[in-house]
């Protein structure tokens, strides 16, 4: 049955696929492994394995994104029109790309603006909001953003992110005329920028 889903994948082009890892012959993960190598077309991971180890394994190897067992028809419908919308806004870069546009950094003074909006971020915020602007869409784990904003030998501990991210987002929404903050949490894997404002 794997093998017989890399083949349908590789046969014809498709809007979105929903890819389980347990299947026999051929896991989900090598499936995706090498469907990555000839398409970018959005996929889904649905998996029973709910580690976070697994989730950044399936992301790392380009899942846009995963859902774990059990679930809700729902949360499926929901998580796939996001990952569609995303997909689409990636397709009109005139609209995607000009909102991230809107947002300048300076890195040689550490200063970053929006909409020609000072945002007056700490040097982690901005490392952080530096990553996050150059790789668009892209969810780093928790431990990424840590070796971003500490590239010294400070024991810090995971959770520090979170108040970074909870301070960024507070001045990216008062810059943003929306009252959006572009930052998407994806729960127990990590965040992303999304200027697109998708859930």
């Amino acid at each position: 049955m794997g093998r017989g889903a890399l083949a349908s994948l590789r046969a014809a082009p498709r809007d979105l696929t929903l890819l389980d890892i347990m299947l026999p012959g051929l896991d989900g993960l090598e499936i995706l492994r090498q469907a990555r190598r000839h398409t970018q077309h959005p996929i889904i991971m649905l998996t029973a394995r709910v580690e976070e180890v697994d989730r950044l394994i399936g992301l790392e190897l380009g899942a846009d994104d995963y859902i774990c067992k059990p679930f809700s028809p729902r949360e499926v419908v929901a998580r796939v029109k996001a990952v569609l919308r995303r997909a689409a806004a990636a397709q009109e870069p005139s609209t995607a790309h000009g909102k991230v546009a809107a947002l300048m950094l300076d890195e040689s003074q550490w200063q970053a603006t929006l909409h020609g909006t000072p945002l007056g971020l700490t040097r982690r915020e901005f490392r952080l909001l530096q990553v996050f602007a150059h790789q668009p869409g892209r969810i780093f784990s928790r431990a990424q953003l840590l070796d971003h904003a500490y590239d010294d030998t400070l024991d810090v501990n995971e959770r520090a992110i979170d108040s970074h991210i909870k301070n960024l987002r507070k001045k990216l929404k008062a810059a943003n005329a929306d009252g959006s903050d572009w930052i998407r949490s994806v729960y127990g894997v990590g965040f992303a920028l999304d200027p697109t404002g998708a859930e």
